[in-house]
This record gives C-alpha cells, sequence and structure tokens, in this order.
C-alpha cells in the first residue's frame, strides 16, 4: 500500500464536499477516481495532492503522515487538464524545470528529461514552444514534466478533456502503456465513465461526497452496488415497482444491460416478452433500440450491425418486436 486516506472529510462552506473517505491505494496501480461533477472526487485528489487542507482525517503516504506537509514537500506529481506548460520556454526546459528547481546538474538533468522524452515518444520535439505543439503533444509534455521527477505517485486532474474524441481514447491507450512502463502508481480523475473502465486496475466511483463502490471496472460493470453506480456506469435498464415484479415474477430493483437484449432473438431458457420500439440510434458499428413494454415499463437494447444498413434499422421505428434476455443477466441492485 503506498497511500491510505482514513475519515478524510473537507467542507466548503455549507457544502460537504468530502464526506469521512477510506480508501487504500497500491504501489504501481492505475486507480480512477469517477464520478460526477461535485462528488468529491478532484477535491480528494487536491487534498493527497497538498493543495486543500482536509478538515478531517489523515493521508498517508508509504506509511509516513503527509496530512499537513506541503504541497512542495510531497513525493507526487500532478499532471493537470489545461497541461501548464510554460509558454515562453521550449520543450525539454519544460520538462527538466522540477529538475532545475531541485538543483540537479545541467549535464544529468539534461540527460534524465530525454528519457523522459523519449518515454511520451516526443524524439526531436525538445526545441519546439508549447504553442508548436498539438493537445496531444502537450498532454504528453506535461506527463515528461511529471515523471522526470519520478514521484512516488502521479495525480492526473482530469488530464484528457481538453482532446477531441480521438485523440482522447489514443492517449487512453498510451497513458496506460505509459503507466506500466514506469511502474508509477497513477491516481486519475475523471468524470467519463469509458475512460475509467478503459484505464484502470480500479476504479472507485464517488456520489455526494463518498465512495458509492471500489472494484475492479469489470465488477464496477457488471455488478454494481447501488443504483447509484448502475445508472452512472454504462447505459442501465433498471426494472422495479410492480410492473417489473408482474414482468421478472420477483421484487426489487433489477439491472439489465443493453446489450444483454435481443431483438427478435430468442435466447434459450431466458425470459421473453414483446414491445414496440419507440426510438432508433444508428451509431455506426450498432443501434440502440428503446422499445417500450405493457406498464410503462422501457428498456434500451443494443445490437450489432452485421448486416444491416441505417435504412434498415431506421425501419423498425414503431414496429412490434420481441424482445428476450437470459435470466442470468439479471442483477439485484441496492436503492
Amino acid at each position: 500500500m503506498i497511500i491510505s486516506l482514513r475519515g478524510l472529510a473537507k467542507s466548503f462552506g455549507a457544502v460537504r464536499a468530502v464526506d469521512g473517505v477510506d480508501l487504500d491505494i497500491y504501489q504501481g496501480e492505475f486507480l480512477t477516481l469517477l464520478g460526477p461533477s461535485g462528488s468529491g472526487k478532484t477535491t480528494v485528489l487536491r487534498m493527497i495532492a497538498g493543495f486543500e487542507a482536509p478538515d478531517a482525517g489523515t493521508i498517508q503516504l508509504n506509511g509516513a503522515d503527509i496530512t499537513h506537509l506541503p504541497a512542495y514537500e510531497r513525493d507526487v506529481n500532478t499532471v493537470f487538464q489545461d497541461y501548464a506548460l510554460f509558454p515562453h520556454m521550449d520543450v525539454i526546459s519544460n520538462i527538466e524545470y522540477g529538475l532545475r528547481v531541485k538543483g540537479i546538474g545541467k549535464t544529468e538533468r539534461r540527460e534524465q528529461a530525454m528519457v523522459a522524452l523519449q518515454q511520451v515518444r516526443l524524439e526531436g520535439y525538445e526545441n519546439r514552444k508549447p504553442n508548436q505543439l498539438s493537445g496531444g503533444q502537450r498532454q504528453r509534455v506535461a506527463l515528461a514534466r511529471a515523471l522526470v521527477n519520478r514521484p512516488a505517485v502521479l495525480l492526473l486532474d482530469e488530464p484528457l478533456g481538453a482532446l477531441d474524441l480521438k485523440l482522447r481514447e489514443q492517449m487512453q491507450i498510451e497513458l496506460k502503456e505509459l503507466q506500466r512502463q514506469v511502474g508509477i502508481t497513477f491516481i486519475f480523475v475523471t468524470h467519463d465513465q469509458e475512460e475509467a473502465l478503459t484505464m484502470s486496475d480500479r476504479v472507485a466511483v464517488f456520489d455526494r461526497g463518498k465512495i458509492q463502490q471500489l472494484d475492479k471496472p469489470a465488477s464496477i460493470y457488471e455488478r454494481p452496488a447501488n443504483a447509484f453506480v448502475a445508472g452512472f456506469v454504462g447505459i442501465s435498464n433498471l426494472i422495479s415497482g410492480e410492473a417489473g415484479q408482474k414482468l421478472l415474477g420477483k421484487p426489487g430493483t433489477w439491472l439489465v444491460r443493453p446489450e444483454k437484449i435481443e431483438i427478435d432473438a430468442q435466447v434459450p431458457g431466458g425470459r421473453s416478452t414483446t414491445g414496440v420500439i419507440r426510438e432508433v440510434e444508428y451509431l455506426g458499428p450498432a443501434t440502440r433500440f428503446l422499445v417500450d413494454l405493457e406498464g410503462g415499463i422501457s428498456l434500451m437494447a443494443l445490437r450489432q450491425n452485421t448486416s444491416e444498413s441505417a435504412n434498415t434499422v431506421a425501419s423498425m421505428r414503431n414496429s412490434t418486436v420481441k424482445v428476450s434476455w437470459s435470466i442470468d443477466s439479471e442483477f439485484h441492485v441496492e436503492n
């Protein structure tokens, strides 16, 4: 274990931003703090970094209490969404900056900076200024500047938020590869569920200042701890109430993911009913259907487009179809 949080709390006026968080983070893991705006995830990151002081609780790094240490005395570095590069310095000088502050000699810091530049695949860019780089390249420079200090923990505050979708997806892969390569613990903050599921070893889902679930991505998605997690992580069909009990034959709130539901295809031994397709969303490789069932229940179904064209799937709007799914794909969630 590299970081341990116990009873961490922080209020801003009457708002309880972080409400008694306990969290253990392990050496070399990629942990994501996931949640909507105002859920407390960024405040937790800022308290670990030393940018905010907790009202209560403790923060330990490698067994030492750092709760009240100033940010510059903590063995962590932070990468921000806006990169925070010095515009008047070239790339190599930006990367060297932290080493220069530490008093590292010119030759040694240049060698270390070049290694960091190679790690983020920017060899040959050392003499360029930040305004001569793309958004993705500036993000890599910010990463190199943080990594060159060899911190025990790297904190990343929504670092991909300013990138376009294609570059964002590319950087997700590169960030995870880089984390495996350097072996440093990454704590990553995002509100993007797909980003969290794609990159993380574990995910802590935040809501109203508390961790609602802490688990591996597959478990977060397949076995959400409660209705909030089920609704926030991915698209969920939550079936409950009298109509839900009539449909499923059991009380409570049950989750069925859209990709588990078949349209006009029988699932052997599964549950089956009929409904009317109210809406069709053609997504390219897949189509999403909103199907209205009896009793006011609406289900979202996702089907891969193996042969259908956009016109074919669009013509299914307002048609009556059979929907079915395996009983094993029904997961009970707490409210």
